[in-house]
């Protein structure tokens, strides 16, 4: 009897275990459902990149001779959920299993679990071996540590694919070249100019798709900058090697008014709906370096994102849930603040990066790790409603890998699983790493008061609200020393400010 092969949204991998061994008789099941579109409500330009790219994948499959029944968001009969269009499929045919390669997301994987008994099917769930390491292998590597910190999971990563690698000695005598990787964007520094990414048929279909059933979401619906095609990644790819990562590493840290992409790859899009492999992106990176086509500190920061920060993501989701997503190590309660979708504030740094999210479904990790997210820490806003922003804004976003990020990373919410303290700063941090400050209505110098950056007062006031939780970590100690050396008319204007700011942002 033959198999029903289900195909997820972001598995567009033709080596997916889902599809091995498939035999004529088989059926493929792809299908955009409102269930899946909506749990969230997706940046227009994610919905339509996913299944602009769901289509020309299905497309591809029919034309290698595979037989596919593709289900568009908009047919008449569409069930609405991923479970209803199985149901419709086994009404009309007996498959003896259904085969599934392990979803990315908790809500999803509790869904199927239920599947088996709802449909008296044997359901078979396959490994996704799209990932370096396996889940099992990182319980092992987790449990064996106090702390589970990427550096040394990405090492091991290092010595398991053999990228970068001499023998048992990293290439260059040391494992991270981070500390290279922080300058400033030259003043009239020319950037290299990105390829146009061109419409197809398919992309102008969905485009009308998006704008009649997805208009209240967040975002436009112009597809700018994303391909959707597996050649069309590849060709992504390729730029980036030869024209970005020379100079990737030197400004991976960097922002700037107007400069959306900088030297940034853009490619996580790609590799987490499946369209590249960490493999031979790494590879091709790697082959860069060992050619002289780029250097060894850009090559190394590039690779440390996807074999050490991606793969750890999704190794501490899968071992920390559901309970993770719950901690809230701060208690913090806030709204978020409207600017987060409007972009209207006089802070020139959140305007900028929630004007590059809603323009292109993409900020780059700087952006959303020290503006945006830092902002949501300072400013105690509530962990469930920046994560649900984080998940619905960006083009790259799967709980797996936005969860960790933000509440980990960015807001500080697991009490330090991830990190080994916070990632506040102030806004002089801001000011080295960006030419944000110029153009802001408030004075990055300013300490507190109507005209001081709210980075700065925000700031100590949350080191001083939280001197409980933090005064025992032994990465704070300076920071409280400086703390202590203010005076009491300096704390009591911090906290005035603070207060101020707070209460006009409700």
């Amino acid at each position: 009897m033959p198999s029903l092969r289900l195909i997820l949204g972001d598995q567009l991998t033709r080596s997916i275990t889902s599809l091995e061994d498939y035999q004529d008789g088989d059926l493929i099941l792809m299908a955009e459902v409102k269930s899946e579109a909506t749990y969230v409500k997706h940046h227009k330009q994610k919905i339509l990149f996913l299944f602009s790219a769901m289509r020309h994948f299905a497309q591809a499959l029919e034309e290698d001779g595979l037989n596919v029944t593709y289900i568009q968001y908009d047919d008449p009969e569409n069930a609405g959920s991923l479970g209803g269009e199985i149901d419709k499929v086994l009404q009309k045919k007996a498959f003896d299993r259904l085969i599934v390669t392990e979803c990315g997301e908790w809500r999803l994987s509790e869904e199927i679990k239920t599947w088996e008994r709802r449909f008296d099917l044997d359901i078979e769930i396959r490994e996704d071996k799209r990932f370096i390491c396996t889940l099992p292998e990182f319980n092992k590597w987790a449990v064996e540590r106090k702390a589970l910190r990427m550096e040394y999971f990405y090492r091991e990563m290092r010595q398991k694919t053999g990228l970068l690698m001499n023998g048992d000695e990293p290439a260059g005598k040391q494992w991270n070249f981070d500390a290279d990787n922080r300058k400033k964007l030259p003043k009239d520094y020319s950037l290299p100019v990105r390829p146009e990414i061109k419409q197809t048929d398919i992309i102008r279909s969905v485009i009308k798709l998006v704008e009649e059933h997805f208009s209240d979401h967040f975002g436009n619906a112009e597809m700018c900058h994303y391909a959707v095609t597996r050649d069309g990644a590849l060709r992504e790819l390729d730029w980036f090697v030869e024209e970005a990562l020379p100079n990737f590493g030197d400004y991976q840290d960097a922002m700037a008014t107007g400069e959306d992409f900088l030297h940034h790859s853009k490619l996580s899009a790609y590799l987490n709906a499946g369209l590249l492999t960490a493999m031979e992106v790494c590879r091709a990176a790697e082959e860069a370096w060992e050619e002289g086509r780029a250097p060894l500190n850009a090559v190394e920061g590039f690779i440390r994102q996807i074999i050490g920060w991606r793969e750890y993501v999704r190794g501490l989701y899968w071992r920390e849930m559901p309970d993770y997503a719950k901690l809230n190590f701060f208690g913090a309660k806030k709204a978020l603040p409207d600017f987060y979708w409007t972009g209207d504030t006089k802070m020139h740094c959140i305007s900028e990066a929630v004007r590059n999210t809603r323009d292109h479904a993409y900020a780059h990790h700087i952006q959303r790790l020290m503006i945006t997210g830092n902002f949501a820490l300072l400013a105690g806003i509530s962990p469930d409603a920046i994560n649900e922003w984080y998940l619905i804004v960006y083009a790259d976003a799967y709980e797996w890998v936005e969860l960790p990020n933000t509440h980990g990373m960015a807001i500080y919410a697991d009490g330090g699983v991830m990190a080994s303290k916070p990632y506040a700063a102030s806004g002089s941090y801001i000011n080295r790493m960006s030419n944000y400050c110029k153009s802001c209505s408030y004075k990055v110098t300013g300490k507190t008061g109507d005209d001081a950056c709210p980075f700065n007062y925000l700031y100590w006031n949350f080191i001083e609200e939280n001197r409980d939780k933090l005064e025992g970590n032994g990465r704070m100690g300076l920071v409280f020393k400086n703390l202590d050396r203010k005076s009491e008319d300096e704390r009591k204007d911090i906290k005035q400010s603070a207060r101020k700011f707070l209460q006009s942002i409700a």
